[in-house]
């Protein structure tokens, strides 16, 4: 069947009436549509076909500008957040008590010597800055060499543009032991600032002011030690610090007795030991039969304040934290301390939280779309956005700085920063952690976990023990455990936690789409119903509007092209072609007559004469008429 006549048919089909041109299928349309305005166009007078047809195109153009805002809405992808409480037996948490001190100084004292020794003889000279304190007076030398790597520096502003920085070990200190006879005003201007230098003797070097000395003295000897206690193996740091038969004196779980062998030994690198207690990685959680203090964990801790690093921990007490089982306990962060001398209660409140994953909100199920290496893997522990953090800063460490921090876990066959093998490692750690650029790099690779449990604590203190009681708690606690009628204990190191669910009501902080398919279906119906009356039919009127002009511009494609190709044809040939009738002929006169049925046959023609050359028939064979140019023969 031909193309064209088929396209016609199937287009009459599909039109049900309309004519076979744009005009009067338009007319048709208008006509014939449920939508209100285009057949008034059609149908009124000059004046008013010309009102309808501006008002048809104003609503027209206004429901398409509202549906264009609810499409945007609807793919801005918006939540909301709903709040339920819900009533049920809930797993404990997991609880990881640590020592505000990670080591025991009289463990780790042979390996901080020479930095005291050092960090006493700089704060002498600050203190009292007169020309006779010089380090040629110490017994024995100090080792200026660990001093030199890191040194601390007075830096004189008394001309701002052109500050003086002065070293505290330099032999020639009159200029700063006269300030001393100018009065508080003149001591003001010097400030106390750690020098980080690429490399030992460089000239690219950057000072780390601060508005106290004391806080100047800390970091300084926190960046001496990481670099000392980096290079002590693991299991040697453990051993120098707190042991949990020696920190845990008393454990109680509701009414079940526990002891520190129910706790879970982890090495933190900014508290040294810390344990775990219900941390689920080798037994099921436990689950609070009861909300109340009678309910929860209460434990009694030996902190041995007596054996604090003087210039490492600056506070004293216990560290502790609330977090879900098989994760890792961010202290730092998120941990709080408890106070030596108290009983601290907690009471506990959980909050779940839900999120939307993509493309609702950028969450994460348990890090596998994230593309940083988790590094607190090597722990078993579940994905967090710390972990990552973390992670993401000791990858960028690793790579720029050439070694890890101490602070961090190591990725496999890299080692820890120090002042031997690595010079520059503090100037590059501090420009890497002042860095805006590094750190927004890692907050746009890093996600948040989709599902997660917040544990919000109300926390009260109280004197613990009091004047009246201590001295037999004191007594027995020594004997458990020293095994010792003499007194061990003092209030400085002992603390008293009680951990407990203040009620069994949860909250469910959840996610919902703000917008779904079925608010955008029923906002663009509503706009378009509103304002020109439709509905779906005749945005399906609409449609097959659209398909019979299609099937009409093919129509005309076809006829376009099938003309084109005529017009060709006629070009290239303009004589007409022979019809079959002079084809016929010519070969009648060649003696190739069709004989009729039952006819006698004739003889042929008479044999050529001797001598005499053969006919040419192939001039007179038939050939297809577009092999014929225009110079062929065709008589």
């Amino acid at each position: 069947m031909n193309l064209k006549k088929y396209l016609v048919r199937a287009l009459h089909r599909l039109q049900k009436g309309p004519g076979y041109t744009y005009k009067e299928l338009l007319v048709w349309y208008c006509d014939n549509t449920n939508t209100h305005g285009p057949k008034r166009i059609i149908k009124e007078g000059p004046k008013k076909k010309l009102i309808w047809f501006f008002l048809t195109l104003l609503f027209a153009s206004l429901v398409f500008w509202q549906w264009g805002i609810l499409i945007n809405t609807y793919l801005s992808y918006n939540v909301t957040s709903s709040l339920s409480i819900g009533f049920k037996t809930m797993k404990f948490p997991a609880v990881t008590v640590c020592n505000a001190n990670p080591f025991k100084y009289s463990e780790v004292k042979p390996l901080l010597k020479e930095l005291d020794r050092l960090i006493e003889a700089a704060l002498e000279r600050i203190l009292q800055p007169t020309p006779g304190n010089s380090s040629e007076n110490e017994f024995p030398p100090l080792d200026l060499e660990l001093w030199n790597q890191i040194p601390l520096v007075l830096i004189d502003e008394h001309d701002k543009d052109n500050p003086i920085i002065l070293d505290i070990f330099e032999t020639n200190q009159t200029a700063v032991g006269n300030e001393t006879a100018m009065g508080n005003e003149t001591k003001k201007k010097y400030k106390l600032a750690v020098k980080l230098c690429s490399h030992q003797g460089s000239d690219n070097c950057t000072y780390r002011n601060f508005s106290s000395a004391a806080q100047a003295v800390t970091e300084w000897y926190i960046l001496q030690s990481t670099s000392i206690l980096s290079k002590v193996p693991l299991h040697e740091r453990i051993r120098m610090g707190y042991q949990a038969e020696d920190m845990i004196l008393a454990c109680l779980y509701g009414a079940e007795p526990c002891n520190y062998k129910n706790f879970t030994h982890i090495y933190h690198p900014d508290h040294g030991n810390c344990y775990i207690f219900n941390w689920g990685m080798d037994k099921e959680a436990l689950n609070s039969s009861n909300p109340g203090a009678e309910f929860g964990l209460k434990l009694i801790l030996d902190i041995s304040q007596q054996d604090y690093i003087p210039y490492l921990s600056s506070a004293a007490g216990a560290r502790l934290m609330l977090h879900q089982q098989k994760s890792f306990p961010f202290l730092k962060d998120q941990g709080i301390y408890a106070m030596a001398g108290t009983e601290t209660s907690i009471g506990v409140l959980v909050d779940e939280l839900e999120r939307m994953g993509y493309p609702y909100s950028d969450c994460t199920m348990n890090g596998s779309d994230v593309p940083v290496k988790n590094l607190y893997s090597q722990y078993n522990t579940s994905y967090s956005i710390q972990a990552c953090l973390r992670s993401c800063f000791q990858n960028h460490m690793v790579e720029i700085c050439g070694c890890g921090h101490y602070m961090f876990p190591l990725p496999e066959g890299v080692t820890y920063c120090n002042n031997e093998d690595n010079p520059g490692w503090a100037y590059c750690y501090s420009s890497l952690r002042s860095s805006i650029k590094q750190r927004q790099i890692c907050i746009d690779s890093c996600k948040e976990t989709c599902n997660d449990t917040q544990y919000k604590m109300t926390i009260s203190m109280a004197d613990w023990p009091s004047e009246a009681s201590e001295d037999w708690i004191f007594h027995i606690l020594s004997y458990e455990r020293d095994m010792s009628t003499n007194v061990t204990l003092d209030r400085n190191g002992i603390i008293k936690l009680n951990i407990y669910f203040q009620e069994y009501n949860y909250r469910t902080i959840s996610e919902s789409a703000a917008t779904t398919i079925v608010w955008l279906l029923s906002s663009l119906g509503g706009q378009f119903g509103f304002w020109m009356g439709g509905s779906v039919l005749c945005l399906i009127e609409f449609g097959e509007i659209i398909i019979d002009s299609l099937w009409i511009t093919v129509i005309n494609i076809i006829s376009w092209c099938k003309g084109l190709k005529q017009r060709r044809a006629r070009a290239q040939y303009p004589d007409a072609p022979p019809t079959v009738s002079e084809l016929v002929e010519a070969h009648t006169n060649l003696g190739f007559q069709h004989e009729a049925p039952g006819a006698v046959p004739r003889a042929g023609p008479l044999p050529p004469e001797p001598g005499t050359p053969p006919p040419n028939y192939d001039s007179l064979r038939v050939r297809p008429l577009d092999t014929l140019g225009p110079d062929s023969d065709r008589d």
